[in-house]
């Protein structure tokens, strides 16, 4: 990201996050916007639970989840409906801040995953077709002026894992 030219970052409210980006904020002097709207998943009874966990406690395969919360939601979790609704505003807050804008949202694999979503009108489940890693960079190009407004560019590369073939 050292030699990305932005306009603006948001960023989830989580620790995580924010250590993620400290690095590109202390060399670049942004302050970023924090958006709670762009916190992790709401896992409810899932919480604390690896992959295999989930399997073993609740009788279902994590790597559904995204089905899973669009049909109703995890026990105690948030629902697909409830996701998008806090997702949608924090999305839409971007997109009218940073016009013809470069902007870095620094965040989470799920809440990329319904940002991709709301953006190409398609439903959530359907983004488990997509790979978002830890640590990954997408970029989506966004022209409102044009008939196929929304262009993903790049999708899920891990720059540190790939620069060291792994």
């Amino acid at each position: 990201m050292k030699d990305v030219e932005l306009d603006a970052v948001y960023a989830s409210p989580m620790l995580r996050v924010k250590e993620t980006m400290a690095p590109l904020l202390e060399r670049r002097g942004i302050t970023p916007v924090i958006i709670p709207g762009l916190r992790e998943v709401d896992f409810g009874d899932w919480t604390g639970y690896r992959w295999e966990g989930v399997k073993e406690r609740f009788g279902v395969s994590a790597f559904d989840w995204l089905e899973i919360i669009d049909g109703g939601g995890i026990p105690n979790g948030e629902t697909g409906a409830e996701l998008v609704h806090r997702v949608l505003p924090a999305l839409n807050k971007i997109l009218h801040d940073t016009p013809h804008k470069s902007a870095a949202i620094y965040c989470h694999g799920g809440i990329i995953r319904v940002i991709l979503a709301l953006l190409l009108d398609m439903p959530l489940r359907r983004m488990a077709h997509f790979n978002i890693d830890y640590g990954s960079v997408s970029v989506v190009e966004i022209q409102p002026e044009k008939r196929h407004a929304v262009e993903i560019e790049l999708l899920g590369l891990c720059p540190l894992r790939d620069a060291a073939g792994r």
